[in-house]
């Protein structure tokens, strides 16, 4: 990790007169800023990726963004600083996120955009050379016998005044490391910040009512608040307290909350700190991505602990944050991005590590898929645990004669959860790569360890005290790898899960012991499901699969259930589970068992789930003593966040076209709803702040193949692109 610098960067007007040293000498003292051939190569690819939308690819611009490379331009930067022209670049550019390039990309930018207007590569490096021109002019004999005078009403003049501005002003303050760029905007908004106070270990396990300081508020993952200010009689008079417009491209952040300060994760590794009360930002992380790697993607969930937010981010990195200033503490490489390593979701921290699951493990290496726990304060790595057996170890001899080069999948793409009771973390492990068991020269038989398993974990060395593998030999993309919902029953502990498959299974948490399961949509996979001991079998023609067949199945990898979290009700003993209704067609690809190869090689195509009209959308709640059904709802628009539960007697859930529900939990009655600028998608927190309670519901688009079966089979619900934001309700009093 690089020593972290902080600059309080308040723009500057740089007059001309800082070149004019004596009219006598002026023309000796100026020179041509010259840069390396290397330089501009880098630049015109930085130029593409963030210049081109505006100034476009030749450089002759559009509307307010002027042409780059004709004589305005250079007329305009004649016998002017090469120090201007990077401060202003820095100012200005990129236009959506100005000084979010590092200091040698500005400087690359500038020596393409010399290129380009013909001033020739050079040997020597004069850019940041303090009497370096942008182009060099040799009649300057006017600009230095001139008289300079500001304009005033009724007469011209020849500068700017010094007063007037030409692009945005830095007002914050900058933190930079190797990766990153932090702005904090704390000294402004300093009454909002000064009210965080660190967050211990005691805190995490048993957080406040009006905290959200875990991704589904406490570590036993129920996405449940105690708060009860907003009721049943009451919801109808929520309204808008606020919104925050959130970075373009595919979402479904989970925001914290700790002393009425959101912490949210955004599109392209961008963490926000915002103030709960009024929406102002507090500070912001962005995440700078080498030069021809990965440039971002999606980030759900967050982790805190003390005074430092946890993120891991796309290129497989895990990053630790300073609450206060979003400035970077520490930054650890937990895998090599280049080998398709990558983060979707966050980590957990249990009693001081933090800990993470991998994911991008579908390539064909010799390195598998794994969970990493690290020191909180240090990011050093404790331990390292492998999802995926490995040959001549417990359970290595379940992917048949595969080499461990060839065992893909085992990522860990959703959150884990904490027992701190039991000194216990799970996790559920995704689906073996690629997807169908023909396309990995396995058969179904082959269970395939530990795909498909929760895993009973302790933080402290990173053992298996105990898996449980729901689906073993899963072929189909139907992953058992999303929430461990953790729930005591009579002071008996009990871990809830489910996946795609649709069904609902109930462990001993302490053992892993199998305690019952609930089919909760249509499916027809399986041909056998033993309801003493849970285990199910494949129907003969998933059995038989061969590459190239096709194969009919109910539900589709939507789901049954997906990465939309159960909900739990403590006070009516309800899980509130958003599922979906769709079946597809699958075929097997073949695949090349080659290093670098593999994949998900298999092809889709979705449709309707017989006797359900369309209906696609569906939420049901579930005792947990019984497992029975309580109420169910069904509608066309699939449910695209997670059910936050409430102490008022309610269930909050937003949907593919655009509305949020509030329902009765103990009835499913609906009490109210709401439409945003696009679809609901995500994890709904709700927190208070002086007693007064919230509500925040996200919206965004592109979520996975829950999306897709909006998009494919509803096209009539339209989903608007481009409005990514956080909605806050609290009631109209």
């Amino acid at each position: 990790m690089r020593e972290q610098s902080a600059m309080n960067t308040m723009p500057q007007l740089l007059a001309l007169t800082c070149l004019l040293a004596s009219g006598s000498t002026l023309a000796q003292k100026l020179q041509q800023a010259n840069y390396e051939e290397g330089q501009a190569e880098r630049g015109e690819l930085l130029y593409k990726q963030n210049c081109a939308a505006c100034h476009l690819a030749d450089l002759s611009g559009s509307f307010e963004a002027p042409n780059l490379a004709d004589n305005s331009f250079r007329n305009n930067w004649s016998n002017r600083g090469m120090q201007e022209f990077l401060d202003m670049l820095r100012r200005t550019m990129p236009p959506q996120a100005p000084g979010s390039l590092n200091e040698s990309q500005y400087q690359d930018v500038s020596a393409f955009l010399l290129s380009a207007n013909a001033i020739p590569a050079s040997s020597t490096v004069t850019l940041t050379a303090a009497n370096s021109v942008v182009f060099l002019n040799g009649d300057v004999s006017a600009l230095a016998n001139g008289v300079q005078r500001t304009p005033v009403p009724g007469r011209a003049g020849t500068v700017p005044s010094p007063h007037t501005r030409n692009a945005v002003p830095e007002i914050a303050t900058v933190y930079s490391s190797d990766r990153a760029l932090s702005r904090s905007y704390t000294g402004i908004n300093n009454s909002a910040i000064d009210k965080f106070r660190n967050v211990s270990s005691e805190e995490l396990a048993d957080p406040a009512p009006a905290d959200w300081t875990y991704w589904r508020r406490s570590p036993q993952s129920q996405g449940y608040t105690p708060l009860d200010q907003i009721t049943a009689e009451n919801v109808s008079s929520l309204s808008l307290a606020w919104v925050w417009g959130m970075e373009e491209g595919r979402s479904q952040p989970a925001p914290l909350v700790r002393d009425g300060i959101i912490f949210i994760p955004n599109f392209g590794n961008v963490v926000q700190a915002l103030d709960g009360r009024d929406g102002s930002l507090l500070w912001e992380y962005r995440r700078q991505f080498p030069e021809g790697g990965r440039s971002g993607g999606l980030l759900r969930t967050l982790a805190m602990w003390e005074d430092m937010i946890f993120v891991a981010t796309t290129d497989a990195h895990l990053v630790a944050l300073d609450a206060r200033t979003g400035a970077v503490r520490w930054d650890s490489e937990i895998a090599d991005e280049t080998l398709g390593y990558s983060n979707t979701s966050g980590p957990i921290v249990a009693d001081g590590v933090v800990i993470n699951g991998i994911t991008g493990c579908g390539r064909f290496f010799e390195q598998s898929c794994f969970i990493t726990g690290h020191d909180a304060n240090t990011g050093e790595e404790l331990w390292k645990t492998f999802t995926i057996a490995q040959p001549g170890e417990a359970g290595g001899d379940t992917w048949g004669d595969l080499p461990l080069e060839f065992r893909g999948g085992g990522d860990v793409w959703i959150t884990g959860s904490w027992d701190p009771e039991l000194g216990l973390v799970f996790f559920g492990v995704a689906q073996a790569k690629p997807w169908m068991a023909a396309s990995r020269g396995l058969t179904t038989d082959d269970s395939a360890l530990y795909s498909n398993s929760t895993l009973a974990i302790d933080p402290k060395d990173g053992r298996i005290v105990w898996h449980r593998q729901h689906v073993p030999g899963e072929s189909l993309d139907m992953d058992e790898a999303f929430e461990q919902v953790l729930i005591d029953i009579v002071d008996e502990p009990y871990l809830f899960t489910i996946g795609k498959s649709g069904i609902l299974w109930k462990l001993d948490r302490r053992t892993g012991e199998f305690m019952g399961l609930k089919e909760t949509v249509f499916q027809n996979v399986f041909s056998d499901i033993n309801l003493e001991t849970g285990e199910v079998r494949y129907r003969e023609d998933i059995r038989n699969m061969q590459v190239g067949e096709w194969l009919s199945v109910c539900p589709s990898t939507a789901g049954g259930h997906n990465w939309q979290s159960t909900g739990y009700h403590p006070p009516t003993r309800s899980l509130v589970i958003p599922l979906s209704q769709s079946c597809m067609e699958m075929s097997p690809r073949e695949v090349t068992f080659e290093v670098g190869s593999g994949g998900n090689q298999g092809d889709r195509r979705w449709m309707e789930m017989p006797n359900t009209e369309g209906q696609f959308g569906k939420l049901s709640a579930f005792n947990v003593d019984s497992m029975e059904e309580s109420w169910s709802i069904e509608q066309r628009a699939p449910f695209l966040t997670a059910a936050l539960t409430t102490a008022g007697g309610l269930v909050f859930i937003g949907d593919y076209d655009r509305y949020v529900h509030a329902y009765d939990v103990g009835t499913g009655e609906e009490l109210w709803r709401t439409r945003l600028a696009t679809s609901a998608q995500g994890f709904p927190v709700s927190f208070a702040i002086d007693g007064e309670q919230y509500v925040a519901i996200p919206a965004g688009r592109d979520g996975g193949s829950p999306w897709r079966i909006g998009s494919f089979l509803a096209p009539e619900l339209v989903s608007p692109t481009g409005h990514n934001a956080l909605y806050v309700f609290k009631l109209n009093q």
